[in-house]
């Protein structure tokens, strides 16, 4: 990776540490600048500590988690680092990218575009996965990239553990998913089943996993198909995997907000605690 300036944008006091906004220009994103916000514990300021990376959904940016997602105070008291990316490019000038808050600019999906069109600047696949810790590493924060996890919210190897909230389990059969894999990737639905769909991927798992998964009985996206979370532990359970393994909990009553997710943020956030500090 060539020289990175990592720029700080904002530094907010909150829990004993510090939530900052940094800024930098991305290689993964053809050039555009990306934002992410990073909250560290206050034990950063004398030892790396683990990261939990948290992708947001539709229509959020950087900001959303990390202003509304109830993170900071439970990632403070475990001592945990949390990284929140933004969820596309930003500013691609691509025809048509604006024109819909479920496809383009804000709803990156976390792939690498193959669609010619997308191709040089929605790699969000990229950024997150390898750009982000490089960019990390390079600047010398306090993180130690041997331990980290990641979680999300209505979204979709190296990582500990995974947990989400409501997320699109299935997206090759959720009109969500479907929308986005006909316009980013030129083999479609048969491309995203072999890397994007979180249901066809468990099916063919065969290495541990630790995965917990919450989605309410209100959330209008549930009803209406989009989230499918019950494909997901039918193929979870049919491929080996236990209770202690894959936990999906139905959640009465609660809708797709970020009261829902502030709800269950602290349950999370220990979750993942177990694996990261062990």
């Amino acid at each position: 990776m060539s020289e990175v300036t990592l720029e700080k944008v904002s530094s907010f006091k909150a829990f004993g540490g510090d939530l900052i906004k940094y800024k930098f220009k991305s290689a993964a994103l053809g050039g555009l600048h990306a934002s992410f916000n990073l909250f560290l514990p206050e034990d950063a300021a004398n030892t790396k500590v683990p990261v939990l990376f948290y992708l947001a959904g539709l229509s959020c940016t950087e900001d959303n988690g990390a202003q509304k997602g109830n993170f900071l105070g439970p990632a403070a008291k475990e001592g945990i680092a949390i990284l929140f990316p933004d969820t596309s490019p930003r500013g691609a000038g691509i025809e048509g990218e604006d024109d819909n808050w479920d496809f383009g600019t804000g709803a990156g999906f976390y792939l690498d575009a193959t669609n010619l069109k997308y191709a040089l600047h929605y790699n969000m696949r990229t950024h997150i996965q390898f750009e982000i810790p490089q960019v990390l590493e390079i600047a010398d924060l306090p993180i130690d990239l041997t331990r980290m996890s990641i979680f999300g919210h209505s979204m979709a190897k190296q990582y500990r553990s995974a947990s989400a909230f409501a997320p699109v389990a299935n997206p090759i059969n959720a009109p969500w998913g479907q929308k986005a894999f006909a316009g980013y990737l030129q083999g479609g639905i048969e491309e995203a089943k072999e890397q994007y769909d979180a249901t066809e991927l468990i099916a063919r798992h065969s290495d541990p996993v630790h995965i917990l998964i919450d989605y309410g009985t209100s959330d209008g996206f549930y009803k209406a198909g989009q989230l499918l979370p019950e494909n997901f532990l039918n193929a979870a359970r049919t491929a080996g995997f236990d209770e202690e393994q894959v936990r999906v909990r139905e959640q009465s009553n609660y809708d797709h907000s970020y009261y829902f997710v502030s709800t269950f943020a602290e349950e999370h956030i220990r979750y993942h605690a177990k694996f990261l500090k062990a």
